[in-house]
């Protein structure tokens, strides 16, 4: 058996294609189409192919590593990452190996100059952003980097007017179909735990895609069934207490995440409330905490592999010399126990 190193030629002699199709689908080129991607990307894997970094970077000039920066979230325990945002970085590991970038992982606080400059230090090519707190409060520091000419992706918003090239879920319709979901189960009186204006953009169309889905039904949402909550699980439980000592009556909540949502379940519990005989409940994210709750929890899932993959590759086509371009992922309903 050969010990011979793979090279480009031969993932395109087993996925079928030329060899400059190969080179452009490892750079992430977004003239090859995502099943001739995906095909050159198996067939590597196959190869256990690696791309020879040293020689590549002497040609282009550059150190192969990308910067992850990771912003400081409340959370549960003390990792201040939101986990949702750790379920992307295996993903995200993945795509940058495939395509013969190191990743380097940085925890920021807000409060720090995290729009330094990180290419014309030489750290890395380009930078990936992910949970960088208030988009209004950060929108200067995006500005430069689009003025120093960064290379930069970030997770969010993918919509007309933002920042930069964005990766993000269709925010919008997961707040309908939550909406349409508690509707279809017989609930009236919806209550919305969550953000609702623009300083949080994707909570926002969460926000406007819920309400979509209770027009559609003709059902009229009171606004006092809107409660303030930052994705934790602490604001789910104090957002839940709170509205059972308000008296109202409501029949389901929408969470716009599943923290919250798992927070307001254990307030219903104590409250001696069914879930879902008499509250239904529906979260967002999708992460493995909402299969373990009691009952599991339905929620809109958003897809943390492809979310990693795209914001690679979105990066490494900026990197490329390609005009930045956002990318907006479906999202998908699952029911389980909770609604």
């Amino acid at each position: 058996m050969s010990n011979r190193r793979p090279t480009s030629f031969d993932i395109a002699a087993l996925a079928g294609v030329s060899q400059p199709t190969v080179s452009r689908a490892l750079s992430g080129n977004p003239a090859v189409s995502e099943e001739t991607r995906n095909r050159v990307l198996a067939a590597a894997r196959q190869l256990n192919y690696t791309v020879d970094k040293n020689a590549s970077g002497l040609r282009r000039r550059q150190s192969r590593t990308i910067a992850l920066l990771f912003f400081e979230d409340p959370t549960p325990d003390d990792t201040l990452i939101n986990p949702f945002y750790l379920a992307m970085v295996g993903p995200i590991t993945r795509a940058c190996a495939t395509r013969g970038y190191d990743l380097l992982i940085s925890f920021q606080q807000l409060s720090g100059d995290w729009h330094v400059d990180y290419e014309d230090s030489r750290k890395a090519d380009g930078i990936m952003l992910l949970g960088y707190g208030n988009y209004l409060e950060a929108l200067p520091r995006l500005e430069q980097l689009v003025g120093q000419r960064t290379h930069f992706v970030r997770w969010g918003a993918a919509k007309e007017g933002q920042i930069g090239a964005t990766v993000g879920s269709d925010n919008e319709q997961g707040g309908y179909l939550a909406g349409r979901h508690l509707v279809e189960r017989g609930c009236r009186s919806i209550a919305f735990f969550g953000t609702v204006d623009r300083s949080a953009p994707e909570f926002f169309e969460r926000w406007t895609g819920f309400l979509r889905a209770l027009a559609e039904a003709g059902v009229e949402h009171d606004p006092r069934l809107q409660v303030d909550a930052p994705p934790t699980e602490a604001a789910g439980r104090a957002a839940a207490a709170a509205l059972l000592a308000s008296g109202l009556s409501f029949d389901g909540i929408f969470a716009t995440s599943d923290f919250v949502a798992l927070g307001a379940m254990h307030a219903l519990h104590e409250a001696g409330k069914r879930i879902p005989a008499d509250v239904a409940i529906v979260g967002f994210d999708d992460l493995g905490a909402a299969r373990l709750a009691e009952p599991p929890l339905t929620t809109i899932a958003q897809d943390t592999r492809a979310a990693g993959e795209r914001l690679v590759e979105t990066l490494v086509a900026t990197i490329e010399g390609k005009a930045p371009e956002s990318v907006l992922l479906p999202v998908r309903l699952v029911v389980r126990g909770s609604a």
